[in-house]
């Protein structure tokens, strides 16, 4: 296996800075990368253009130990970005320090453009050749999600069965109308080239525990395209929604400002009328509000940080009838 550490795309900064976005490239020996692409075995792993989600940064870690631990398997390119943003991530901040700019709202940005425009197509350029790629976030520090995928419609028939190998708990298939032409997942697909969006976890942190589960599906699928020749672990069977009209889930909104204090785990079976969680007041010790379950299902979002303000999200339930 030979492996090199390539600087994609870099701009000079003050004071004799640089601004590098670099990748780690993984590939058999004696074999031509335009070849091994030619044969749709090239893929991505991307994380970090968020620079405050942090549950991709084990991902890419625990990828390229399983690979290094069995390179005899590896028959194709495996490409890691662990870090997009690498500002951002310095900062634990979601946008780019000093220019208050999401990343992920400049694509397929502008060799003719600004600083972040010009590195965000050289990224671009960069995927060029790319077969699969998988673009990896993880919630905000406020909510924690279940591992899942989410497709906009417009790319569900190409999407869906790739992601049903991808060992998540949820595939979430959203309303065109939601779509945002500048993300660096829409700028790929439109280019033909098939990418993922992962969302799982809670901002700035690392769930270990879904960082294996992510891991056990790229690996899946690399088997899948013929990068990978060892062992594929068992897969789980995702809930898939086709929710395009955003009927499937009950969005549970805290009635009031206050201490949110959850009573149930994410991933949770639930009933209608069955307690979440409840918000209360720490000065007098008053029960504010008890959030309960407006119907059965699957609560695969819940609150993590307990200060809420009235009209705060503190949880979604995926319908019953939808699972």
């Amino acid at each position: 296996m030979t492996e090199q550490v390539i600087t994609i795309a870099q701009a000079q900064l003050p004071v004799d800075e640089k601004l590098k976005i670099q990748k780690h490239r993984m590939m058999p020996e004696g074999t031509s990368a335009k070849e091994l692409e030619a044969q749709g075995k090239r893929i991505g792993i991307v994380t970090g253009i968020h620079g405050d989600e942090l549950e991709g940064q084990y991902v890419c870690y625990e990828l390229t130990r399983r690979i290094a631990r069995e390179p005899e398997n590896l028959k194709g390119i495996v490409d890691i970005y662990p870090a997009m943003n690498p500002f951002g991530i310095d900062n634990i901040t979601r946008g780019i320090p000093a220019f208050d700019l999401d990343m992920n709202r400049i694509f397929p940005g502008n060799h003719s453009g600004d600083m972040n425009e010009y590195i965000a197509a050289e990224i671009m350029k960069d995927m060029e050749g790319t077969n699969l790629c998988l673009d990896i976030h993880a919630s905000n520090i406020f909510l924690t999600e279940v591992p899942q995928i989410r497709i906009n419609e417009l790319h569900r028939d190409v999407l869906v069965p790739i992601a049903k190998r991808s060992n998540v708990d949820l595939i979430w298939v959203h309303g065109a109308s939601t779509v945002l032409e500048s993300t660096f997942a829409y700028s790929l697909n439109s280019r033909d080239i098939h990418t993922l969006v992962v969302e799982m976890g809670v901002g700035m942190r690392i769930t270990k525990e879904y960082g294996d589960q992510l891991a056990d599906g790229i690996i899946s699928l690399m088997s899948e395209r013929g990068i990978w020749s060892g062992t594929v672990p068992k897969l789980r069977t995702p809930i898939v929604s086709y929710d395009e009209c955003g009927e499937d889930v009950y969005y549970l909104n805290a009635p009031e400002s206050g201490i949110f204090l959850k009573d149930k785990k994410h991933g949770s079976m639930v009933e209608t009328g069955e307690q979440i969680g409840t918000i209360v007041n720490p000065l007098t010790g008053e029960v504010l509000s008890e959030i309960r379950a407006p119907g059965d299902g699957w609560l695969f979002t819940i609150r993590e940080y307990p200060v809420v303000e009235e009209g705060s999200l503190v949880g979604r339930i995926m319908k019953k009838e939808a699972l």
